[in-house]
């Protein structure tokens, strides 16, 4: 294997010393034209790339941002990174994108890579229901924040949906239409957001004077199409089918279109769904899925934009101060929860 060229390999290649080729690259207007030239002509002829990772080192400030989100297989995750991608790079930094498939073990070993890595700072959506990697994490100082998840304390900024608010939306458009016997088709019960979609629709059918017998819950380990066709056939497999079912995300509720379509179950006609996210996906499935927007490239680019006001402000005189910003969803109706005419 090839040996790195080294700072010290363009200074004896240049005929100066290490603090000239140092001055070049970091302040080139001290160095006089001709040494410059000298030095840059054998930067280039040997190939010499800065070591980014040990300037940042010396300097104490690092230049890349970390993500760590629950599913990247998830497009309501990619959308959330690009938000966050488009703040970090107006101000001159990169993310380092990580997926903790909604594992706790995964979230501790990424959160221990980004103390290693010094990163600028951290947005997070939790994955560990404890807190415990959370608590761990707090000993390295590193600024973070919670994205899609409301923070309980004054230590860190989040930017979140009011998921109640949605899970309302959703069951408040279905009991309008008629329904009376719904399904919520959620995920792993440790994750806030399916707790809060859930409580929306009881919410929403308490306003309609209904009881929660009216909401049957089928969980999931998992968020994503594979378990919404396992709860499809669950679905399928009930003697007092309900007529109308909630997802708590759209990949499950695409799981669910696919086993009802599987099965020769009429979508909307026969069962009405509704998910939640409203991915690209969604307009775009076999009968168009009424679903819960969430503004994913907004709650990144908000998380990202905290961020840095708190990692700006710890060289300021002003302290920062916690924020939690939590925006509002918005129902999107389909053709998968409209009765056909």
């Amino acid at each position: 294997m090839a040996q790195s060229v080294g700072i010290k390999d363009v200074a004896r290649a240049a005929g100066v010393s290490v603090g000239t080729v140092s001055n070049v690259i970091n302040r080139p207007d001290t160095v006089a034209s001709e040494t410059r030239a000298r030095v840059l002509s054998a930067i280039d002829r040997l190939g010499y790339v800065r070591s980014e990772s040990a300037r940042q080192l010396r300097a104490g400030r690092s230049r890349i941002m970390g993500l760590l989100v629950l599913d990247m297989g998830n497009p309501f995750f990619v959308d959330v990174a690009r938000g966050a991608e488009r703040a970090a790079r107006d101000a001159g930094l990169g993310v380092m994108v990580c997926n903790s498939a909604q594992n706790p073990g995964e979230e501790a070993e990424y959160l221990s890579l980004f103390a290693e890595q010094r990163v600028r700072g951290v947005l997070l959506t939790p994955a560990d229901a404890t807190g415990r990697n959370i608590g761990a994490f707090r000993r390295h100082n590193i600024p973070f924040v919670l994205v899609d998840r409301v923070a309980e304390g004054a230590t860190e900024c989040s930017v979140s949906v009011d998921d109640v608010a949605g899970g309302a939306l959703a069951v408040r458009h279905l009991v309008d239409a008629g329904h009376r016997s719904i399904a919520y088709v959620s995920g792993p019960s440790g994750l806030t957001q399916v707790r809060d979609r859930r409580t929306g629709a009881l919410n929403a059918l308490a306003e309609a004077g209904l009881g929660p017998d009216c909401l049957r819950e089928l969980p999931t380990e998992r968020l994503d199409v594979a378990a919404g066709r396992d709860a499809g056939a669950r679905l399928l497999g009930l003697a007092d089918r309900p007529t109308a079912v909630f997802c708590a995300n759209d990949l499950l509720a695409l799981g669910v279109l696919q086993a009802m379509y599987a099965a020769g179950v009429n979508v909307p006609d026969d069962l009405a769904i509704v998910g939640y996210d409203d991915i690209e996906f969604a307009a775009a499935a076999a009968v168009p899925l009424t679903s819960v927007r969430q503004p994913a490239v907004t709650m990144g680019a908000l998380a990202a934009e905290l961020l840095l006001e708190e990692t700006e402000a710890e060289s300021a005189t002003k302290p920062h101060e916690h924020r939690r910003v939590v925006l509002q969803p918005e129902l999107v109706v389909r053709r998968s929860s409209l009765p056909g005419r």
